[in-house]
C-alpha cells in the first residue's frame, strides 16, 4: 500500500474546527464536508487539492473536539495521507476508524514544503520527498491497522 501526491502544508495545532468548521456539521454527506475542508485556514484548498495529494502538518494536528467529520472531510477531499509531527490522540483513532492513513514523523513534517511531491510506503514507513530526494522514516502501520485502512475503515474491516 502506497501513496504519492503533491503536499498541502499546514502548521501547529490545526484543530478540528479549522479542518471542518462546526457550521457544516449538520450534514452527513462526505461530498459536502469535503467541499468545506480547511476553508477557514485556506479558502482555496478545495480548489487546489487533487485525488492522491498528501497533507503535511506540524504538532498536534486534529486537536479540539472529537468529531469524525474532520478525517472524513480530509479523506473525501482527495487527500490520501496525512503526515504530522504529532496528532491529537482522538483524531488519530478517528482517522484509522474511517480508513485515512496518517503517519507521525517530526523530521518529515519539519522539512517537507508546500507543493513538494511526496511518496509514502505504508509497509516500511518510508516517506520520500520526490522533489528533494530526501527520505524519512516513520513507524510503519502494524498489519491489523493496514488491514483496516485497506478495507476503508474499521466498520468495513469487520463486515
Amino acid at each position: 500500500m502506497n501513496a504519492k501526491g503533491r503536499v498541502h502544508k499546514f502548521g501547529n495545532n490545526v484543530d478540528t474546527d479549522v479542518i471542518i468548521p462546526a457550521r457544516y456539521l449538520n450534514t452527513a454527506s462526505h461530498k459536502e464536508l469535503a467541499a468545506h475542508c480547511m476553508e477557514d485556514i485556506d479558502k482555496d484548498f478545495v480548489n487546489k487539492v487533487e485525488p492522491g495529494d498528501i497533507m503535511v502538518a506540524e504538532k498536534n494536528f486534529g486537536c479540539g473536539s472529537s468529531r469524525e467529520h474532520a478525517p472524513i472531510a480530509i479523506k473525501a477531499s482527495g487527500i490520501s495521507c496525512v503526515i504530522a509531527s504529532t496528532f491529537a490522540r482522538i483524531f488519530y483513532r478517528n482517522a484509522i476508524n474511517i480508513g485515512l492513513p496518517i503517519l507521525e514523523c517530526e523530521e518529515a513534517a519539519a522539512d517537507i514544503k508546500d507543493g513538494d511531491i511526496v511518496s509514502v510506503d505504508y509497509d516500511t514507513g518510508v516517506i520520500t520527498n520526490e522533489t528533494t530526494g530526501k527520505t524519512y522514516q516513520a513507524e510503519p502501520f502494524p498489519a491489523f491497522i493496514q488491514d483496516i485502512i485497506q478495507k476503508g475503515g474499521l466498520i468495513k474491516s469487520i463486515l
